[in-house]
């Protein structure tokens, strides 16, 4: 028995490497914002593995340190991540049917209505599509409905 705790003392810096690898892995297949924590934390542990300090005060800065970070650190960064994202709904617009509010040709943009919604519009093809036709929008780049004629 003490021949595999002299091992593992001997070994304490590659136990907090492989902890954070394993807490890394985690997080990047949940991205729930809570391993990583407490990965951080061991990779400050492998450098006071280092250190005289036994390994049960190593395991209870480590834990210790990983509550601090949970606990103050993950709402800032959910927030921060959060403010990031943009919803869109574009995807929901293409085959959808537009009425066509403003005249469009191969050399000029017009406009659609696409749900309620007025969107700057544009063909691929040598049509002109009239106002008050129908047509199908076909893909959305930007902020331009591209149509086709029905």
């Amino acid at each position: 028995m003490e021949g595999i705790v002299s091992v593992f003392r001997d070994n304490l810096p590659w136990v907090w490497v492989a902890v954070t690898i394993i807490c890394v892995v985690i997080e990047s297949l949940t991205l729930s914002l809570t391993t990583i924590w407490f990965g951080i934390s061991a990779f400050v542990m492998v450098f006071l593995a280092f250190t005289p300090l036994p390994f049960s005060a190593q395991l209870f800065i480590f834990v210790a340190l990983a509550m601090v970070l949970l606990i103050f650190t993950k709402p800032i960064v959910k927030q921060k991540l959060s403010q990031r994202k943009i919803a869109t709904n574009y995807e929901r617009v293409i085959g959808q049917i537009a009425v066509v509010t403003k005249r469009i040709s191969a050399l000029e943009k017009g406009a659609v209505k696409i749900n309620g919604m007025e969107w700057t519009a544009a063909v691929k093809e040598n049509v002109t599509l009239e106002e008050g036709s129908k047509c199908i929008v076909e893909e959305i780049a930007g902020v331009t409905a591209y149509v086709k004629q029905i």
